[in-house]
């Protein structure tokens, strides 16, 4: 008969040599973590629901069974779809090594599923330990060949950074469903800017064009619906498709697999 694994007990003494600290938080749906920062890096992985982490240059959804890598310092928000359940992992600059200098969403094969989850176990890693040497060590490979792995960052919806267009990504971000039956012109009227002007700054700042852009906040909004337990045909509804078939057509063009997998 096997017996639960005991979690370990820190001590101060420890303290400047934990490479790896973790903290294990469940979440209900719509709840939201202000924006804030850490100074170690961190890995966030959902093993169940979705969340949406924001930051100045981007918002990225994170489904199951995904995790998004923030780098140290980085201010960030996160808001929670679905029952959450939130693994996460904060790696020592000091102690560890990493390269990336912006967010990245990244799959999670399941060695480093249970690489995480075991780490969540054990509270912290301690570098002059030799078994928990091997799973620093064993982490950041792991979590640094994900990061080599993601060419093309599907789930993430880059920010312009013009005040107006800002203010009106923000809007849509907010409320994307809602907003589906407002046309560009009357959207750039409420934010005070000229459609062409619009236009041409999320071509510039985004690298596509607002249409591009708002179908796939929608898109993006549809995982938070999955998440929350709608099926594919009221998600496929809800997000504006006329058809389920033409919804996870361009959810599968847009993403890479199909919103059953969700």
């Amino acid at each position: 008969m096997s017996s639960a694994r005991q979690p370990v007990k820190l001590t101060a003494e420890q303290e400047p040599f934990l490479a790896v600290r973790s903290l294990s938080s469940n979440y209900s749906s719509g709840y939201r973590i202000e924006a804030h920062q850490h100074p170690w890096h961190q890995l966030l992985f959902a093993s169940s629901g979705a969340m949406t982490v924001s930051t100045a240059p981007a918002s990225w959804m994170i489904p199951t069974g995904r995790a998004v890598f923030i780098p140290a310092r980085s201010v960030h928000a996160i808001r929670m779809w679905g029952l959450v359940e939130m693994r996460t992992l904060y790696f020592s600059p000091a102690l560890t090594s990493f390269e990336r200098q912006e967010c990245s969403v990244i799959e999670v094969a399941p060695l480093l599923r249970e690489l995480i989850l075991r780490s969540v176990e054990r509270v912290g890693l301690d570098s002059r330990v030799e078994h928990d040497a091997r799973m620093i060590g064993l982490l950041q490979d792991e979590v640094k060949a994900a990061m080599d792995a993601v060419e093309d960052p599907p789930l993430a919806l880059p920010m312009p950074t013009d005040e107006r267009a800002l203010a009106l990504a923000r809007h849509v971000l907010e409320k994307p469903l809602s907003i589906e039956g407002e046309s560009v012109d009357e959207l750039a009227l409420q934010h005070g800017v000229a459609r062409r002007t619009l236009e041409r700054r999320f071509r510039d700042e985004t690298g596509m064009s607002f249409g591009m852009w708002r179908q796939k906040a929608c898109l993006l909004d549809s995982i938070r619906l999955l998440a929350e337990g709608k099926s594919v045909t009221d998600a496929a509804l809800d997000s504006g498709y006329s058809s389920v078939s033409a919804y996870i057509a361009a959810f599968k063009s847009t993403f890479g697999y199909t919103p059953g997998r969700m």
